[in-house]
């Protein structure tokens, strides 16, 4: 794809980005796709989807008590648990704000190694990364923000979230579309937003202005990105998903690119 080829003009020294389409087609790729890369918060989707599959085979359930006194696995899910970021406190009731929060998904980590009886990090790699053959990727620390991967990688987890095969597709309709809705949050790197909507792991972009996207990204479309310089985003709407990731913590330079690159895309795709 020609779109790709912007990511040569970004102020970062190594980036690598892919499109992927619904049936598993990759459409492009450009750069180095089989670097491994820090991945930041794009961490915390595997994780959600690791935490799903242990829904799906009874080891959790996602209303049942997790973290703070009236939280569940799916507040923590949704950043609705009222954990501070960083910190293991509670700031809120659950269910009231939507706290964005590393802590959440690190209980959820332990409360999930806890009921398999399998460290969290073992865990994912047997649900998620081993039978996508993601071969290239792991998680050597915070289930938050800990993970490595390459873009090689991400385009078989960004194929599996548009045509599921570990996962029903009620599950993953479920995990991508709002999670208590019309609460308000701040969106890290853009601001406080009303509504801040999330899913089960995944931020939903709605109508969110700014936002990392594009201007013609739909409002179904959701993912994540990552305070290293990375994302990963799925829009239904255009049938695709798109990984982009850098050697650059995120900041005004991303953005400034990473919307162009999104609508250039997104063009080139119709």
């Amino acid at each position: 794809m020609e779109s790709l080829r912007m990511i040569e003009n970004w102020p970062v020294d190594t980036a690598a980005a892919a499109v992927v389409r619904a049936d598993g087609t990759t459409v492009g790729t450009h750069g180095p796709a089989g670097h491994r890369f820090p991945l930041a918060s794009v961490t915390k989707p595997l994780a959600a989807y690791a935490a799903l599959v242990a829904v799906e085979e009874g080891a959790v359930e996602l209303d049942e008590p997790a973290g703070p006194a009236g939280s569940t696995v799916r507040h923590l899910l949704a950043h609705t648990s009222g954990l501070a970021f960083d910190e293991h406190r509670a700031m809120a009731e659950p269910g009231t704000r939507r706290l964005y929060s590393n802590a959440g998904f690190e209980v959820l980590g332990d409360h999930i190694a806890k009921a398999t009886d399998i460290p969290f990090a073992d865990y994912l790699r047997e649900a998620v990364l081993e039978p996508l053959g993601m071969t290239a990727t792991d998680l050597p620390g915070s289930p938050a923000k800990d993970g490595v991967s390459t873009v090689s990688d991400l385009v078989r987890f960004a194929a599996e979230l548009q045509a599921p095969r570990l996962l029903s597709p009620e599950t993953v309709a479920e995990a991508t579309s709002v999670a208590f809705p019309g609460l308000t949050g701040i969106l890290p790197g853009y601001g406080h937003q009303r509504p801040n909507d999330w899913g089960l792991g995944f931020e939903i972009r709605d109508g969110k202005s700014p936002h990392w996207t594009g201007a013609s990204s739909s409002p179904r479309t959701y993912g994540h990105f990552g305070q290293s310089g990375t994302f990963l985003w799925v829009d239904p709407e255009a049938g695709a998903a798109c990984v982009a990731l850098t050697d650059r913590a995120f900041g005004p330079w991303a953005i400034e690119v990473w919307p162009a690159l999104t609508d250039a895309v997104l063009a080139e795709l119709a």
